[in-house]
């Protein structure tokens, strides 16, 4: 009966190192955390919106950029320096994004469909129903996928 159980548990182990890549999932190393993360799921729930807004897409970053500047840089809070000034730094960055997309809004060169704003407030409402520093952990979790969605628009 040994013998069933180290090999079920071997064929478990092996299953699960195979079936991992094919889900997408990947494991994190997050300093002493480790998690694991649907990646492919999210970057493809992520695509999904860029492609059905890219009409749209000045909006939808304007309004994006908007959100990180005052909801998430404005109420991030950690007691390390070095992370505050990175924080502060990409806040400067967006504010130069801002700038530059409040000129095209103003010369009605950024459109701003209903599409972009059924997206923009479906994002709003998933950070709103978390509590507020959980939300602005998450926000800056993910603004890799923005920051790659804006070097494709390149």
């Amino acid at each position: 009966m040994k013998g069933f159980g180290l090999a079920f548990g071997l064929f478990s182990a092996v299953g699960f190192l195979l079936w991992t890549p094919l889900t997408g999932l990947k494991t994190l190393h997050l300093g002493s955390c480790v998690i694991t993360a649907n990646l492919q799921a999210i970057q493809k729930e992520f695509s999904e919106i860029r492609d059905s807004v890219s009409l749209d897409r000045c909006c939808f970053l304007r309004h994006l950029v908007r959100f990180y500047l005052d909801r998430v840089f404005k109420v991030y809070q950690t007691p390390d320096h070095h992370t505050l000034r990175k924080i502060s730094s990409l806040a400067n960055s967006f504010l130069i994004i801002k700038k530059d997309l409040s000129v095209c809004h103003s010369h009605m060169a950024c459109h701003c469909g209903e599409e972009a704003m059924e997206k923009y407030n479906q994002i709003l409402s998933h950070f709103i129903e978390l509590e507020l520093q959980a939300a602005v952990v998450k926000a800056l979790g993910e603004l890799g996928i923005l920051l790659r969605w804006m070097e494709e628009m390149l």
